[in-house]
Protein backbone atom coordinates (compact mmCIF):
# COMPACT_ATOMS: atom_id res chain seq x y z
CA UNK A 1 0.00 0.00 0.00
CA UNK A 2 1.35 3.41 -0.94
CA UNK A 3 1.51 5.81 2.07
CA UNK A 4 -1.13 8.48 1.54
CA UNK A 5 0.85 11.07 3.50
CA UNK A 6 3.66 10.77 0.95
CA UNK A 7 1.21 11.36 -1.88
CA UNK A 8 -0.15 14.40 -0.04
CA UNK A 9 3.37 15.84 0.32
CA UNK A 10 4.06 15.45 -3.39
CA UNK A 11 0.76 17.07 -4.33
CA UNK A 12 1.40 19.95 -1.92
CA UNK A 13 4.86 20.50 -3.41
CA UNK A 14 3.37 20.58 -6.90
CA UNK A 15 0.78 23.17 -5.88
CA UNK A 16 3.51 25.27 -4.25
CA UNK A 17 5.61 25.21 -7.43
CA UNK A 18 2.59 26.17 -9.52
CA UNK A 19 1.93 29.18 -7.30
CA UNK A 20 5.62 30.13 -7.06
CA UNK A 21 6.06 30.21 -10.83
CA UNK A 22 3.12 32.57 -11.27
CA UNK A 23 4.50 35.08 -8.76
CA UNK A 24 8.27 34.68 -9.00
CA UNK A 25 10.31 37.16 -10.97
CA UNK A 26 13.49 36.50 -12.92
CA UNK A 27 14.77 33.04 -13.79
CA UNK A 28 12.25 30.31 -12.94
CA UNK A 29 13.97 27.52 -14.90
CA UNK A 30 14.69 25.43 -11.79
CA UNK A 31 11.11 25.74 -10.59
CA UNK A 32 9.81 24.91 -14.06
CA UNK A 33 12.06 21.84 -14.29
CA UNK A 34 10.84 20.44 -10.95
CA UNK A 35 7.24 21.29 -11.87
CA UNK A 36 7.58 19.49 -15.19
CA UNK A 37 9.13 16.43 -13.50
CA UNK A 38 6.34 16.26 -10.90
CA UNK A 39 3.44 16.72 -13.30
CA UNK A 40 3.21 13.07 -14.49
CA UNK A 41 3.54 11.88 -10.88
CA UNK A 42 0.73 14.16 -9.71
CA UNK A 43 -1.46 13.02 -12.61
CA UNK A 44 -1.01 9.40 -11.49
CA UNK A 45 -1.72 10.40 -7.88
CA UNK A 46 -4.92 12.13 -9.00
CA UNK A 47 -6.06 9.08 -10.98
CA UNK A 48 -5.29 6.76 -8.06
CA UNK A 49 -7.11 8.94 -5.53
CA UNK A 50 -10.09 9.30 -7.85
CA UNK A 51 -10.34 5.52 -8.13
CA UNK A 52 -10.19 5.12 -4.33
CA UNK A 53 -12.89 7.79 -3.88
CA UNK A 54 -15.12 6.06 -6.42
CA UNK A 55 -14.61 2.78 -4.57
CA UNK A 56 -15.48 4.37 -1.22
CA UNK A 57 -18.62 5.94 -2.71
CA UNK A 58 -19.68 2.61 -4.18
CA UNK A 59 -19.26 0.85 -0.84
CA UNK A 60 -21.37 3.52 0.84
CA UNK A 61 -24.06 2.92 -1.76
CA UNK A 62 -24.39 -0.65 -0.46
CA UNK A 63 -26.22 0.81 2.56
CA UNK A 64 -28.86 2.34 0.30
CA UNK A 65 -31.42 -0.31 -0.70
CA UNK A 66 -32.20 1.53 -3.92
CA UNK A 67 -28.52 1.80 -4.94
CA UNK A 68 -27.16 -1.48 -3.53
CA UNK A 69 -27.68 -3.43 -6.73
CA UNK A 70 -25.80 -0.87 -8.79
CA UNK A 71 -23.02 -0.76 -6.19
CA UNK A 72 -22.58 -4.55 -6.27
CA UNK A 73 -22.02 -4.31 -10.02
CA UNK A 74 -19.64 -1.36 -9.80
CA UNK A 75 -17.41 -2.46 -6.91
CA UNK A 76 -15.79 -5.51 -8.63
CA UNK A 77 -14.99 -3.36 -11.69
CA UNK A 78 -13.35 -0.66 -9.57
CA UNK A 79 -11.44 -3.21 -7.47
CA UNK A 80 -10.13 -4.85 -10.64
CA UNK A 81 -8.70 -1.49 -11.77
CA UNK A 82 -6.91 -0.87 -8.48
CA UNK A 83 -3.77 -3.06 -8.95
CA UNK A 84 -2.94 -1.49 -12.32
CA UNK A 85 -3.47 2.02 -10.96
CA UNK A 86 -1.26 1.31 -7.96
CA UNK A 87 1.46 -0.22 -10.15
CA UNK A 88 1.41 2.81 -12.47
CA UNK A 89 1.71 5.12 -9.48
CA UNK A 90 4.60 3.12 -8.03
CA UNK A 91 6.46 3.43 -11.32
CA UNK A 92 5.80 7.17 -11.38
CA UNK A 93 7.21 7.45 -7.84
CA UNK A 94 10.50 5.73 -8.73
CA UNK A 95 13.56 7.98 -8.43
CA UNK A 96 14.30 9.62 -11.77
CA UNK A 97 17.68 9.33 -13.44
CA UNK A 98 18.59 12.96 -14.04
CA UNK A 99 20.51 11.92 -17.16
CA UNK A 100 17.54 10.22 -18.86
CA UNK A 101 16.47 13.32 -20.80
CA UNK A 102 20.00 14.17 -21.90
CA UNK A 103 21.51 13.71 -25.35
CA UNK A 104 24.06 10.89 -25.55
CA UNK A 105 27.52 10.14 -26.86
CA UNK A 106 27.69 6.76 -28.60
CA UNK A 107 31.09 5.05 -28.85
CA UNK A 108 31.64 1.78 -30.74
CA UNK A 109 34.95 -0.09 -30.99
CA UNK A 110 35.82 -3.56 -32.31
CA UNK A 111 36.90 -6.14 -29.75
CA UNK A 112 38.27 -9.62 -30.31
CA UNK A 113 38.00 -10.96 -33.83
CA UNK A 114 40.18 -8.82 -36.08
CA UNK A 115 38.62 -7.70 -39.37
CA UNK A 116 35.34 -9.47 -38.58
CA UNK A 117 35.03 -7.52 -35.31
CA UNK A 118 35.54 -4.26 -37.20
CA UNK A 119 32.85 -5.25 -39.72
CA UNK A 120 30.46 -6.14 -36.89
CA UNK A 121 31.17 -2.77 -35.26
CA UNK A 122 30.11 -1.15 -38.54
CA UNK A 123 26.92 -3.24 -38.51
CA UNK A 124 26.13 -2.04 -34.98
CA UNK A 125 26.70 1.54 -36.08
CA UNK A 126 24.15 1.14 -38.89
CA UNK A 127 21.73 -0.55 -36.47
CA UNK A 128 21.83 2.42 -34.10
CA UNK A 129 21.64 4.94 -36.94
CA UNK A 130 18.45 3.29 -38.19
CA UNK A 131 16.99 3.17 -34.69
CA UNK A 132 17.67 6.88 -34.23
CA UNK A 133 16.19 7.67 -37.62
CA UNK A 134 13.00 5.74 -36.78
CA UNK A 135 12.60 7.76 -33.56
CA UNK A 136 13.26 11.07 -35.25
CA UNK A 137 16.52 11.69 -33.41
CA UNK A 138 19.48 13.59 -34.84
CA UNK A 139 22.58 11.44 -35.32
CA UNK A 140 25.82 13.41 -35.80
CA UNK A 141 29.08 11.61 -36.49
CA UNK A 142 31.89 13.10 -34.43
CA UNK A 143 34.75 10.71 -35.09
CA UNK A 144 34.92 7.75 -37.48
CA UNK A 145 37.96 5.65 -38.35
CA UNK A 146 37.24 3.09 -41.07
CA UNK A 147 39.13 0.00 -42.16
CA UNK A 148 39.96 -0.90 -45.76
CA UNK A 149 37.36 -3.70 -45.71
CA UNK A 150 34.51 -1.39 -44.69
CA UNK A 151 34.66 -1.98 -40.96
CA UNK A 152 35.38 0.61 -38.30
CA UNK A 153 38.28 0.97 -35.90
CA UNK A 154 36.42 3.48 -33.76
CA UNK A 155 33.34 5.67 -33.99
CA UNK A 156 31.96 8.42 -31.77
CA UNK A 157 28.54 9.92 -32.46
CA UNK A 158 26.39 12.57 -30.80
CA UNK A 159 22.66 11.80 -30.57
CA UNK A 160 20.00 14.35 -29.69
CA UNK A 161 16.26 13.94 -29.29
CA UNK A 162 13.63 13.11 -26.70
CA UNK A 163 14.83 10.85 -23.86
CA UNK A 164 17.84 9.65 -25.83
CA UNK A 165 19.92 8.44 -22.89
CA UNK A 166 16.90 6.82 -21.22
CA UNK A 167 16.38 4.62 -24.30
CA UNK A 168 20.02 3.84 -25.10
CA UNK A 169 21.71 3.55 -21.70
CA UNK A 170 21.23 -0.23 -21.52
CA UNK A 171 23.21 -0.73 -24.74
CA UNK A 172 26.57 -0.26 -23.03
CA UNK A 173 28.68 -3.40 -22.87
CA UNK A 174 30.20 -6.13 -25.03
CA UNK A 175 28.12 -7.23 -28.03
CA UNK A 176 29.11 -10.66 -29.39
CA UNK A 177 28.45 -11.93 -32.91
CA UNK A 178 28.46 -15.49 -34.24
CA UNK A 179 28.46 -15.82 -38.02
CA UNK A 180 30.41 -16.96 -41.07
CA UNK A 181 32.66 -14.07 -42.14
CA UNK A 182 32.65 -13.08 -45.80
CA UNK A 183 36.39 -13.84 -45.83
CA UNK A 184 35.85 -17.41 -44.55
CA UNK A 185 36.12 -19.89 -47.42
CA UNK A 186 35.43 -22.97 -45.32
CA UNK A 187 32.04 -21.83 -44.06
CA UNK A 188 33.08 -21.96 -40.40
CA UNK A 189 31.24 -19.87 -37.83
CA UNK A 190 33.46 -17.33 -36.10
CA UNK A 191 32.83 -15.49 -32.84
CA UNK A 192 33.92 -11.89 -32.48
CA UNK A 193 32.85 -8.88 -30.45
CA UNK A 194 32.50 -5.13 -30.33
CA UNK A 195 32.19 -2.78 -27.40
CA UNK A 196 29.45 -0.17 -27.14
CA UNK A 197 29.48 2.73 -24.69
CA UNK A 198 26.55 5.14 -24.31
CA UNK A 199 27.40 8.19 -22.22
CA UNK A 200 25.06 11.00 -21.19
CA UNK A 201 26.18 14.34 -22.58
CA UNK A 202 27.68 16.43 -19.80
CA UNK A 203 26.97 20.12 -19.35
CA UNK A 204 29.21 22.53 -17.49
CA UNK A 205 26.89 22.27 -14.48
CA UNK A 206 27.36 18.47 -14.47
CA UNK A 207 31.15 18.34 -14.62
CA UNK A 208 33.85 20.97 -14.20
CA UNK A 209 37.29 20.39 -15.67
CA UNK A 210 40.15 22.44 -14.29
CA UNK A 211 42.35 23.60 -17.17
CA UNK A 212 45.39 22.78 -15.03
CA UNK A 213 44.26 19.14 -15.00
CA UNK A 214 44.46 18.63 -18.76
CA UNK A 215 47.27 18.38 -21.31
CA UNK A 216 46.48 19.18 -24.94
CA UNK A 217 48.73 17.80 -27.69
CA UNK A 218 48.43 18.36 -31.44
CA UNK A 219 49.59 15.75 -33.91
CA UNK A 220 49.37 14.83 -37.57
CA UNK A 221 46.12 13.15 -38.58
CA UNK A 222 46.27 9.84 -40.40
CA UNK A 223 43.87 9.43 -43.30
CA UNK A 224 42.68 6.56 -45.43
CA UNK A 225 45.25 7.25 -48.12
CA UNK A 226 45.40 9.22 -51.37
CA UNK A 227 43.65 12.54 -51.43
CA UNK A 228 42.17 11.99 -47.98
CA UNK A 229 45.49 12.20 -46.16
CA UNK A 230 45.46 15.15 -43.78
CA UNK A 231 48.93 16.71 -43.99
CA UNK A 232 48.46 19.33 -41.27
CA UNK A 233 49.00 18.91 -37.55
CA UNK A 234 45.27 19.23 -36.87
CA UNK A 235 44.49 16.20 -34.70
CA UNK A 236 44.04 16.93 -31.01
CA UNK A 237 44.70 14.66 -28.04
CA UNK A 238 43.53 15.72 -24.60
CA UNK A 239 44.77 13.92 -21.49
CA UNK A 240 42.96 14.34 -18.19
CA UNK A 241 45.90 14.06 -15.81
CA UNK A 242 44.09 13.09 -12.55
CA UNK A 243 42.32 10.10 -14.15
CA UNK A 244 44.58 9.33 -17.12
CA UNK A 245 41.59 9.57 -19.49
CA UNK A 246 42.76 10.22 -23.07
CA UNK A 247 40.52 11.56 -25.85
CA UNK A 248 41.53 12.22 -29.46
CA UNK A 249 39.78 13.91 -32.37
CA UNK A 250 41.14 14.03 -35.90
CA UNK A 251 38.78 16.13 -38.00
CA UNK A 252 40.26 18.69 -40.42
CA UNK A 253 39.76 21.70 -38.13
CA UNK A 254 42.03 21.85 -35.10
CA UNK A 255 39.64 24.28 -33.37
CA UNK A 256 36.73 21.90 -33.96
CA UNK A 257 38.85 19.00 -32.73
CA UNK A 258 39.40 20.76 -29.42
CA UNK A 259 35.64 21.25 -29.02
CA UNK A 260 34.90 17.63 -29.89
CA UNK A 261 37.60 16.22 -27.62
CA UNK A 262 36.45 18.34 -24.67
CA UNK A 263 32.84 17.31 -25.27
CA UNK A 264 33.79 13.62 -25.24
CA UNK A 265 36.09 14.06 -22.23
CA UNK A 266 33.31 15.70 -20.21
CA UNK A 267 30.93 12.88 -21.11
CA UNK A 268 33.44 10.20 -20.04
CA UNK A 269 34.25 11.89 -16.74
CA UNK A 270 30.56 12.49 -16.02
CA UNK A 271 29.80 8.85 -16.79
CA UNK A 272 32.65 7.67 -14.55
CA UNK A 273 31.30 9.75 -11.68
CA UNK A 274 27.78 8.38 -12.22
CA UNK A 275 29.11 4.81 -12.15
CA UNK A 276 31.04 5.52 -8.95
CA UNK A 277 27.89 6.83 -7.27
CA UNK A 278 25.83 3.88 -8.57
CA UNK A 279 28.36 1.44 -7.16
CA UNK A 280 28.25 3.11 -3.76
CA UNK A 281 24.45 2.99 -3.72
CA UNK A 282 24.20 -0.73 -4.30
CA UNK A 283 26.46 -3.73 -3.85
CA UNK A 284 24.08 -5.88 -5.86
CA UNK A 285 25.45 -6.80 -9.27
CA UNK A 286 21.97 -7.53 -10.58
CA UNK A 287 20.80 -4.02 -9.79
CA UNK A 288 23.46 -2.57 -12.05
CA UNK A 289 21.96 -3.75 -15.34
CA UNK A 290 21.99 -0.19 -16.60
CA UNK A 291 25.28 0.98 -15.15
CA UNK A 292 27.15 0.43 -18.40
CA UNK A 293 29.83 -2.04 -17.31
CA UNK A 294 32.07 -2.02 -20.40
CA UNK A 295 33.46 -5.51 -19.70
CA UNK A 296 30.11 -7.25 -19.38
CA UNK A 297 28.97 -9.42 -22.28
CA UNK A 298 25.42 -8.25 -22.64
CA UNK A 299 24.18 -9.63 -25.95
CA UNK A 300 24.83 -12.26 -28.62
CA UNK A 301 23.81 -11.94 -32.27
CA UNK A 302 23.70 -15.42 -33.83
CA UNK A 303 23.31 -15.05 -37.60
CA UNK A 304 23.07 -18.77 -38.60
CA UNK A 305 20.08 -19.19 -36.26
CA UNK A 306 18.67 -15.71 -36.83
CA UNK A 307 18.45 -14.94 -33.14
CA UNK A 308 19.54 -12.27 -30.69
CA UNK A 309 19.88 -13.03 -26.99
CA UNK A 310 20.23 -10.48 -24.21
CA UNK A 311 22.01 -12.29 -21.40
CA UNK A 312 21.05 -9.85 -18.63
CA UNK A 313 17.36 -10.75 -18.80
CA UNK A 314 17.59 -14.07 -20.69
CA UNK A 315 15.52 -12.71 -23.56
CA UNK A 316 15.84 -14.24 -27.03
CA UNK A 317 14.29 -12.86 -30.21
CA UNK A 318 14.22 -14.91 -33.43
CA UNK A 319 14.11 -11.93 -35.77
CA UNK A 320 17.71 -10.88 -36.06
CA UNK A 321 17.25 -9.25 -39.47
CA UNK A 322 14.73 -6.80 -38.04
CA UNK A 323 16.96 -6.09 -35.05
CA UNK A 324 19.93 -5.28 -37.28
CA UNK A 325 17.65 -2.90 -39.18
CA UNK A 326 17.17 -0.93 -35.96
CA UNK A 327 14.03 -2.58 -34.56
CA UNK A 328 15.20 -2.40 -30.94
CA UNK A 329 12.14 -1.18 -29.03
CA UNK A 330 11.02 -4.60 -27.79
CA UNK A 331 14.36 -5.39 -26.17
CA UNK A 332 14.84 -1.85 -24.83
CA UNK A 333 11.33 -1.89 -23.34
CA UNK A 334 12.07 -5.24 -21.67
CA UNK A 335 15.36 -3.98 -20.20
CA UNK A 336 13.64 -0.83 -18.93
CA UNK A 337 10.85 -2.87 -17.33
CA UNK A 338 13.40 -5.18 -15.69
CA UNK A 339 15.33 -2.24 -14.23
CA UNK A 340 12.09 -0.72 -12.92
CA UNK A 341 11.06 -4.03 -11.35
CA UNK A 342 14.40 -4.25 -9.55
CA UNK A 343 14.02 -0.70 -8.26
CA UNK A 344 10.51 -1.47 -7.00
CA UNK A 345 11.83 -4.58 -5.25
CA UNK A 346 14.59 -2.56 -3.59
CA UNK A 347 12.06 0.05 -2.42
CA UNK A 348 9.94 -2.70 -0.88
CA UNK A 349 12.79 -4.14 1.14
Amino acid sequence: MIPMDRLAQISARFEYLEAAMSTAGGDISKLAKEYSDLRPVVEQISAYRSLLDDLDDARLMLKDPEMASLAREEIPTLEAQLPAAEAALQLALLPRDEADAKPAMLEIRPGTGGDEAALFAADLLRMYQRYCEARGWKFDMIEEQATELGGIKEVVAHITGENVFARLKYESGVHRVQRVPSTESGGRIHTSAATVAVLPEAQDVDIHIDQNDIRIDTMRSSGAGGQHVNTTDSAVRITHLPTGTVVTSSEKSQHRNREIAMQVLKARLYDAERQRVDKERSDSRASQVGSGDRSERIRTYNFPQGRMTDHRINMTLYRLDAVMQGDLDEIIDALTADAQAQMLAEMGQ
